[in-house]
């Protein structure tokens, strides 16, 4: 997209200025805050993963044009997990409408939390939850991307809490860890219960402590694979001024 070129979103004709704010026809203004991590051959994976590679296999130089080859796993980075992840025969991230990927969002802050997000964390945020699609857990833990502290010792959310994410009727959940589970867990049971109800999770956001205390407009737009059981995707919310 060329700078200052126009663009139609949230039902708004928006005009992309040099300084990456966004301006409204009418006037009004909005940051653009990026979510997602850069993708290198560094960053944090989860055990067992291969780290993303990424070769130069043509230079403007010798060939006339640059471009890289490019092998990762699905849920390397900054990611989107789909239901078909690990429920056998769940929805893939292809079959849901783009219009699930935009919306309202909530983050809920808890980085004084030292283990476990309960229930009991998330109860007084019920009232706002009904006007939102996302809500992004913010654990600080973004801070350690890249380090081996990444992968171990932030809180995650309990079965109890996730049950009754599912009974608020959100979209998805979003985290800046590299997981919604514990590390120590073998089944995954938090990942079961919210994509058994058919949620979108979003693990390795980053930036969360740039973001306000009520609601603001997202936008999580996955890579479009088809049969995805998951793909990295572009996290960005947008805020007013």
């Amino acid at each position: 997209m060329q700078l200052g070129s126009i663009l139609s979103i949230f039902g708004y004709i928006i005009r992309i200025e040099r300084n990456m704010n966004v301006v409204y026809e009418g006037g009004y203004m909005m940051n653009v805050i990026d979510l997602t991590h850069a993708i290198n051959a560094s960053i944090s994976v989860f055990p067992g993963t291969t780290p993303p590679e990424i070769k130069n296999v043509m230079t403007v130089k010798e060939d006339g044009a640059a471009e890289k080859h490019i092998a990762m796993y699905s849920h390397t980075g900054t990611h989107m997990d789909a239901p078909a992840h690990m429920i056998e025969g769940g929805r893939t991230l292809d079959a849901y409408k783009p219009s699930t990927f935009v919306g309202k969002a909530l983050v809920i802050d808890v980085t004084g939390v030292k283990d476990r997000i309960g229930f009991e964390d998330l109860l007084p945020f019920g009232p706002w939850l009904q006007d939102v699609k996302y809500v992004f857990f913010r654990t600080g833990w973004s801070a350690y991307w890249g380090t081996d502290e990444y992968l171990e010792g932030f809180p995650a959310l309990t079965k109890k809490a996730a049950n009754w994410l599912c009974e608020q009727r959100v979209r998805g959940v979003g985290i800046d860890a590299i997981s919604i589970d514990k590390m120590d867990c073998d089944d995954f049971p938090v990942h079961k219960i919210l994509l058994s109800c058919e949620m979108i999770i979003i693990e390795n956001l980053t930036n969360l402590d740039k973001l306000p205390e009520k609601a603001f407009d997202v936008v999580c737009m996955p890579l479009n694979l088809e049969d995805a059981d998951g793909a990295p995707v572009r996290v960005m919310a947008m805020l007013e001024d």
